[in-house]
């Protein structure tokens, strides 16, 4: 390889003044293997240009020939592939990837050094080198700015060194003296080596001379030496003479230490017990009122309240380590202890001695309100405890046991009180829902009027005295459908001349009056309990409660769930959870009485859910605004359900009802019971949830109700005998289509159109079978000339036939003069009206119909023999007009 070194740079670099640097004998990668050298160059002349230079072998002779050279400024990528094991091959990364195999590993690794070293000397862009081995590079770190750019290269590559400034200014002067140097070198070489001889010579004289000069520095030396040690013992004692001095500048200092740390320690010490005496000092003044303050009076109670925020501060003073190890500090802490717990015992007897109290005085006055539905106001009682809240509040937070007992007290106490006053409250609603008094309340539970209602429609209807349901609504209705029957219930309900309709609505008018009295006066009762109990008990209630609560939960473990340490406040949900559950143990009564009070309403009249289902949901949406998770909103959202349901069994029973019932076979039917049912129904039932919230739930019950009257109208239509089965659907259903139409229920519209649909169709259907065939045997003729017609004889040709001839014709008219029609259709006149009833009035739309129908059928007649007997002169024995005046008469007459 060194062969074939000198080889190319004798004969490619020399010649073009490049000096050769490194090689590495090369094959490209994955192709047939053809030998070339790849050489690092760097050029003599400055400045000096860096390239890597691919040379190969001629084919032509043995000689190597430059192929192609590139910039070492163009590299971009040195990848050797393998950091680690050995690998021949690599890659350069010029204007294109350039991949190579060399000969061997070690080579390729001085190729790469090379190429390393170079890029670190002469080009300020970095070459990437990837995947080759740090050591290679560390190793090829120049140690100097001369160091070797490869081992073998060392010389070559130093031989070219630039001069600096000075060196170039020295050759300048130097030639200038010489100017034969360039002409001739030798002799200017011969004159720098005489010149270098004679400076050795002074030289070594100089240091000969020198010599004496250094034996006279020596004695100066040893002088100087004997003066310092003639100094250090003069030094010496001196030392020792401000040794004493010192020592006693010491004891001074320390005394001073002292005397300024002893003062800073009383300082201290004063601060401390300034501190002490100022934070654990409680005045006499507050101590008397702890111990002897009058609870009772507004004066006393501030007092007490003062002297016991003082006591806290005092007792939640933040001590400094070291005081509580204090005997005295330990002392004071006594006393505060021993007068909390005075106090607050004190506090706890004084309260509990007013609830008893206020228990007894709200008593005495249960009798004023036993007549009147009203509850006892307890604001007095509230205002006069409220001057206690600061104190309560200092109590829960200094003694939590007994805080936690006078709130048990305090539910038991008012729990037994307000028991008493709402059971009164609901016995005196009770009684004026019923009209009865206490002593006959216990002997009746439904009005005289219900009573007398049933027994009335037990005697006039027999079996469907039967009806179920809570009311006798549906019986009442079908005593209001007959005239003589109005006159009969009114005499046994013994009311004057008000009908049954009319006391219906006067006692639903009281009951909704009772009922939203009742409302109104237990809303404001609870809500201002409520509050009582958060700013007298301190706690917090106006944050949103997740879940609810019943009585079902364990009143008595109001305060036992909490299992506190004496002094430790409740969480922000807990106090919540607690007001609750005070409202709860303290108004247990009331969703049981409001419960028992709609089952007394829904008793007297199954319609009046519908006034407790309004009032009661206003009611609940209301509380909910205020707030929903109250005690309110959660008890009368419970009551609302047993409303609801309540509301849905009546819906349910009067579905019942008209599944049960049944017609006279005797009487004309007419206007079904349960369809004037759902007029009185409706009607109510737009009046009073007129603006309602829950308007959802009456159109629910309007679409189950009125599914449940056209079934059933249907089903008694079916079962008729003595009234034609289209005179019951035309009448009910006209009955039905009026109602809605007055009504304009909007949820009903679909309904609305499908009862004018069935009202139609029956009216049709009746007046085209009542009419039938008046004048029969035309009517035979005539279908036979149809017939014969429809077998293709032609209509002037009917004539000729026989059976069809003018002179039967003739025959047949002459059997129906205008007196035999007048006589028939008074007849069909008499027979409409015994089918059809009063109340609907619908007897003349009937007979209009009538009267169309018959004149179409004998303009159809005229039609035929016009055309099948032309020019025959033959015309019916009466006219149109005729037909007009018999039926007028024949409505007039009747």
């Amino acid at each position: 390889m060194t062969a074939i070194k000198h080889a190319l740079q004798r004969d490619i670099f020399t010649p073009n003044d490049e000096r050769l640097l490194s090689i590495v004998n090369v094959c490209k990668a994955g192709k047939k293997k053809k030998n070339c050298f790849l050489c690092a160059t760097v050029t003599t002349e400055r400045p000096v240009q860096v390239k890597v230079v691919k040379v190969k072998k001629s084919d032509k002779g043995d000689f190597y020939k430059r192929q192609i050279a590139w910039a070492l400024r163009d590299l971009a990528v040195v990848d050797a592939k393998d950091a680690i094991k050995e690998n021949p091959e690599f890659d350069l990364h010029f204007e294109k990837v350039y991949k190579w195999v060399a000969s061997s590993t070690a080579e390729k690794n001085a190729f790469i050094s090379c190429i390393w070293k170079l890029n670190q000397r002469y080009l300020r862009k970095k070459i990437d080198f990837v995947n080759v081995s740090s050591q290679l590079l560390e190793e090829s770190v120049p140690s100097g700015e001369n160091q070797s750019v490869t081992g073998g290269d060392e010389e070559s590559v130093d031989e070219y060194q630039e001069l600096n400034a000075r060196e170039e200014q020295d050759i300048e002067i130097m030639m200038e003296g010489c100017e034969y140097a360039i002409s001739n070198a030798e002799a200017f070489a011969e004159k720098l080596s005489r010149e270098l001889q004679v400076l050795d010579g002074a030289n070594i004289q100089s240091i000969m001379a020198s010599e004496k000069q250094v034996n006279i520095l020596m004695k100066l030396l040893d002088e100087a030496l004997k003066e310092v040690d003639q100094i250090e013992l003069k030094l010496s004692s001196y030392e020792e003479m401000l040794q004493s001095v010192k020592e006693q500048m010491d004891q001074i200092s320390e005394s001073n230490h002292l005397i300024h740390l002893s003062n800073t320690n009383n300082v201290k010490l004063l601060s401390e017990i300034e501190f002490l005496v100022n934070h654990m000092d409680l005045a006499k003044g507050h101590i008397k009122a702890l111990q002897e303050g009058d609870l009772a009076s507004s004066r006393g109670i501030e007092a007490c309240t003062n002297a016991a925020d003082a006591l806290l501060q005092c007792m939640n003073v933040a001590l400094r380590p070291g005081h509580d190890m204090l005997l005295a500090v330990k002392q004071q802490q006594q006393r505060f202890s021993d007068l909390r717990e005075h106090f607050a015992r004190r506090l706890a007897n004084h309260l509990n001695n007013v609830f008893v109290q206020q228990g007894h005085d709200q008593s005495s006055t249960l009798a004023q309100h036993s007549v009147e539905l009203t509850l006892p106001n307890h604001h007095p009682f509230h205002r006069d405890l409220l001057r206690y809240a600061k104190l309560m509040e200092w109590l829960k937070n200094t003694d939590y046991g007994k805080y936690e007992g006078l709130t048990k007290n305090y539910m038991d106490y008012l729990s037994r009180l307000y028991e008493r006053e709402i059971k009164d409250f609901f016995e005196v609603a009770k009684i004026k829902m019923t009209g009865t008094t206490k002593e006959s309340k216990k002997f009746a539970t439904l009005p005289r009027k219900e009573s007398a209602v049933k027994q009335e429609t037990e005697s006039l209807h027999g079996s469907s005295g039967k009806l179920t349901g809570s009311t006798s609504s549906l019986n009442k209705l079908s005593v209001q459908s007959s005239g003589n029957r109005r006159s009969q219930s009114s005499s046994l309900l013994d009311m004057g001349n008000m009908s049954a309709s009319d006391l219906d609505v006067a006692d639903r008018t009281k009951f909704d009056k009772i009922f939203e009295q009742v409302l109104s006066e237990l809303e404001p009762l609870c809500l201002a309990e409520q509050d009582f109990i958060s700013k007298f008990f301190k706690l917090q209630q106006h944050q949103s409660m997740p879940g609810t609560m019943t009585e079902a939960e364990d009143l008595d473990g109001v305060t036992s769930s909490r299992q506190h340490n004496s002094g430790t406040p409740l969480p922000v949900s807990s106090e919540r959870d607690m007001i609750r559950q005070m409202m709860i143990k303290i108004f247990r009564c009331i969703e049981s009485d409001l419960n028992s009070l709609i089952a007394l309403g829904d008793k007297i009249d199954s319609f009046n859910s519908l006034y407790m289902l309004v009032k009661m949901s206003h009611h609940v949406w209301t509380a909910e605004n205020v707030d929903p998770a109250s005690f309110l909103s959660t008890t009368l959202g419970n009551v609302l359900v047993t409303v609801k349901r309540n509301f849905d069994k009546c819906i349910s029973n009067q579905i019942r009802q008209m599944e049960e019932v049944k017609i006279s076979k005797k009487s004309k039917v007419g206007i079904l019971p349960f369809v004037a049912e759902f007029e009185e129904f409706a009607g109510l039932a737009e009046s009073i949830f007129k603006n309602a919230e829950r308007r959802g739930d009456l159109d629910k019950a309007y679409t189950k109700l009125i599914r449940g009257v056209f079934v059933n109208v249907e089903k008694v239509a079916n079962e008729s005998q003595k009234t034609p089965r289209d005179v019951v659907m035309m009448e009910n259903f006209h009955h039905i289509f009026a109602t809605l139409s007055r009504l304009k229920i909007s949820c009903l519209e679909a309904e609305k159109k499908e009862a004018k649909q069935k009202y139609t169709d029956h009216l049709q259907s009746y007046v085209i079978y009542s009419l039938g065939q008046p004048l029969e045997k035309l009517n035979h003729f005539f279908e036979g000339v149809e017939t014969r017609v429809a077998q293709g004889i032609r209509e002037e040709e009917v004539s000729y036939q026989l059976a069809f001839n003018k002179q039967e014709l003739r025959k047949v008219i002459k059997e129906y003069p205008g007196k035999e029609v007048k006589k028939g259709l008074d007849n069909l006149y008499k027979k409409v009206d015994k089918h059809l009833c009063e109340e609907e009035n619908l007897l003349q739309v009937v007979w209009h119909l009538m009267q169309d129908e018959f004149i179409r059928q004998y303009k159809h007649f005229e039609g035929l023999i016009a055309r099948c007997y032309p020019g025959s002169g033959i015309t019916m024995e009466f006219t149109i007009q005729d037909i007009l005046d018999y039926c007028s008469s024949i409505a007039q007459s009747h």
